[in-house]
């Protein structure tokens, strides 16, 4: 569609250019942002602000650098910002890029203070905070809040008990034979 709308002169090229980058950024395909750029069709609008910010949030999300993704947010705000369908893509993928930081921080541990992770992360401790107690409840991984301590527990996660699940399969057998005596 973008190469369509381009080789018409479209003014919506721009747009279908930026959404088709963001895509790519999406799928977790960002070195493709700069091929996609350097095709004859897209050449054009390689220099201007709204393609080299699609550029820098790809540069950031292939690092995984949640400074890089918010200088770029920050850099290229007009930009980015003046586009709903834009910045809420963005938005989550903010919380992907976060999530994705805050596990492989906690990862090697088994106790972790919050306030070290924030660090790591460079946010605040209660928006960490909150996050790590969203990932908990949505069971990204097992572990605990102490507060009081100010720490996060980790624990393994645990393995499925196998016995209620063959109480289940008996109670439905016990359920059939009784059945079909029933039927006799």
């Amino acid at each position: 569609m973008f190469e369509n709308l381009s080789t018409q002169d479209d003014p919506s090229a721009l747009g279908a250019l930026k959404y088709m980058l963001l895509c790519k950024v999406m799928l977790n395909l960002p070195v493709d942002v700069t091929s996609l750029i350097s095709i004859k069709p897209a050449s054009k609008y390689a220099q201007l602000r709204d393609v080299e910010s699609m550029r820098a949030i790809a540069r950031a999300h292939q690092k995984r650098n949640l400074a890089d993704f918010e200088k770029a947010l920050e850099d290229y705000q007009q930009e980015l910002s003046s586009d709903p369908t834009i910045r809420t893509h963005l938005s989550a993928l903010y919380d992907t890029l976060l999530e994705q930081n805050l596990l492989r921080i906690v990862e090697p541990y088994l106790v972790v203070e919050i306030e070290y992770i924030a660090q790591q992360v460079g946010q605040g401790r209660q928006a960490v905070e909150l996050k790590l107690s969203q990932m908990i409840l949505d069971k990204i991984f097992h572990g605990v809040l102490d507060q009081g301590r100010g720490c996060l527990l980790i624990f393994e996660e645990p393995q499925a008990d196998r016995t209620y699940g063959a109480a289940i399969d008996t109670l439905e057998q016990v359920g059939k034979v009784v059945d079909s005596l029933y039927a006799k």
